[in-house]
């Protein structure tokens, strides 16, 4: 199998059979990433990947899923990703879902019927690191689209029937604009019909534009109680029933199926972390981790 190192793949999907169809990520660019810096975007050979489908093949002939890597696969043009998926599926015929991370902007250059074409072959769930729904913090930490790009991307993928999911960022927008990020990124995703939407908080890692600002006092990152609060007004305004992840480090288990059925419990479970939680000891758990 060929990889290129950091291998991330998303641990809510099986983890294997992976196989990689790109090779870091095209934007490469968030202000909070330092995941693939310092590594070129490429398609990976179609001759790479008839290799790997066929090692594949070789040790999991029954296969029913696949997690395609790396960053954005859908980057590629439909003229270049859809041969490659036709390789996978040659080499493993009984495949069902096909599961991938993108970019919302990688959407754009899709018809609606490119992307049906794509689900037909197997390509039916998707992730959107989408981060904020707030033009201000979108262009702040340069994630390169709009809130208005999220929506007019999101409802082709929903018009195609690609089930995907969205992102909420905790804290990326620093003090200052905390309140707009979590209540506008409400309203986006109100208005979408996500299968998941994910939540995690955000950590300065070293070398990350964002950090060196934070140094400079160009921006003020949220305090541990402040990002729970944060959380909470996202949570109070989000209306969609879902699936709801968090990656938070409060100690409270939120993550589960049916969001609006358990709102009021989650909102009274981020109250007490809010009113009671061991703020030093998720601040210490932040501090300690290495890698998004």
């Amino acid at each position: 199998m060929h990889f290129t190192e950091p291998v991330y793949r998303n641990p809510y999907w099986p983890t294997w059979p992976l196989i990689q169809i790109t090779q870091s990520c095209t934007h490469n660019r968030c202000k909070f990433c330092t995941m693939y810096k310092g590594i070129p975007f490429r398609m990976q050979p179609l001759e790479v990947i008839e290799a790997d489908a066929a090692e594949i093949a070789a040790m999991m002939p029954e296969a029913r899923t696949i997690q395609l890597l790396s960053a954005n696969p859908m980057a590629m043009s439909f003229e270049n990703l859809m041969p490659r998926l036709q390789i996978i599926k040659k080499h493993l015929p009984k495949l069902e879902h096909m599961y991938t991370a993108t970019r919302v902007s990688d959407i754009k250059s899709k018809t609606v019927e490119q992307l049906k074409a794509l689900r037909d072959i197997g390509l039916n769930e998707i992730s959107l690191g989408v981060e904020s729904g707030d033009d201000w913090t979108l262009q702040r930490i340069n994630k390169g689209y709009t809130s208005v790009d999220i929506l007019e991307q999101c409802h082709k993928l929903e018009e195609a029937g690609i089930a995907y999911w969205v992102t909420f960022l905790n804290g990326v927008a620093g003090r200052e604009h905390s309140r707009d990020h979590a209540i506008n990124s409400a309203k986006i995703f109100n208005q979408l019909k996500p299968m998941l939407v994910g939540t995690g908080g955000l950590t300065l890692f070293p070398g990350t534009p964002l950090l060196e600002e934070a140094q400079r006092g160009e921006f003020t990152p949220l305090t541990e109680k402040e990002m729970l609060e944060e959380l909470r007004l996202f949570v109070e305004h989000l209306e969609i029933d879902c699936t709801f992840v968090t990656h938070h480090t409060v100690a409270a288990n939120l993550t589960g199926p049916g969001f609006l059925a358990r709102k009021e419990s989650i909102l009274a479970a981020l109250d007490e972390a809010i009113a009671h939680g061991d703020h030093d000891r998720l601040a210490a758990i932040r501090r300690n981790k290495r890698t998004l």
